[in-house]
């Protein structure tokens, strides 16, 4: 779908290949949406490091509980 420039320049969200949500709300009107909000990178390696450094008590690796986790749900 091509938005036009007069759009692009409005709203800095749409940028070549930006994945969007498109609904029908009437039959006259379609809302086009990110489809994701944009990411706190910061907060996304903080949390990382934390979990970094919790030591495991368990005698499994964390791929084995990864694997138990997504098998028990």
């Amino acid at each position: 779908m091509t938005i036009p420039d007069s759009i692009r320049r409005v709203v800095s969200w749409v940028t070549p290949m930006s994945a969007v949500s498109i609904s029908v709300l009437k039959p006259d009107e379609i809302v086009i949406k990110p489809h994701q909000k944009k990411v706190d990178w910061d907060q996304v390696w903080e949390n990382i490091r934390k979990s970094r450094a919790i030591s495991s008590k368990g005698k499994i690796s964390a791929a084995e509980f990864l694997e138990q986790d997504r098998r028990s749900h």
